[in-house]
């Protein structure tokens, strides 16, 4: 890896260039300083939902995401570099599985509300989505493995069950859309 910063304030980006982990110079406004800039707002959105009360098993998956979010940003800032590991997708999908499965099946669609943590874990699951749709973009232009993609589409999906699970910690439940197409097609 590349020398890690002993002096925040270089001034090197005043011209509108940032430094890769390769010691290469982009521009700021690249598809992969995109993509690293949303993965690293998804991180801290991550650690804000992280100082909300959440069950310990909750907390423990959260800070494993950040750190994996870590080992992602730090690919994207080194070309042709693999740090996130097919195992940290499988790690998501075994948490999928465990999570769905304590919550009743989807009547209707949710709104991204209900408690704090909640309507915080729906935030982070946005950022998710962004941070994906950002990594696509740039894979589109130049080859990256499949985990980046791959960790941000499965890790949205955790963040919405994860949302519901918060919502019933206290003995909630989720906040349900009122379609009014759907209220006249049950009237009728």
């Amino acid at each position: 890896m590349a020398n890690r910063l002993t002096q925040i304030a270089t001034r090197t980006g005043d011209n509108g260039t940032t430094g890769l982990g390769d010691n290469t110079r982009v521009s700021k406004d690249s598809l992969r300083v995109h993509a690293m800039g949303d993965v690293d707002e998804l991180n801290s959105q991550i650690g804000v939902l992280l100082c909300e009360e959440m069950p310990a098993d909750v907390r423990e998956l959260l800070v494993e995401v950040q750190h994996q979010l870590f080992n992602l940003g730090g690919e994207l800032s080194i070309p042709g570099f693999e740090l996130l590991k097919p195992e940290a997708v499988a790690l998501l999908d075994a948490a999928l599985e465990k999570y769905n499965a304590t919550l009743p099946r989807l009547q209707e669609f949710i709104l991204p509300a209900g408690s704090r943590a909640a309507a915080l874990a729906h935030v982070c699951r946005t950022v998710a989505r962004r941070a994906e749709r950002a990594v696509v973009a740039l894979d589109q232009a130049e080859t990256l493995n499949a985990s980046p993609r791959q960790y941000l589409n499965r890790l949205s999906d955790l963040l919405f069950v994860l949302s519901r699970v918060l919502n019933r910690m206290n003995g909630g439940d989720d906040v349900y859309w009122k379609s009014e197409r759907l209220a006249r097609s049950a009237a009728d």
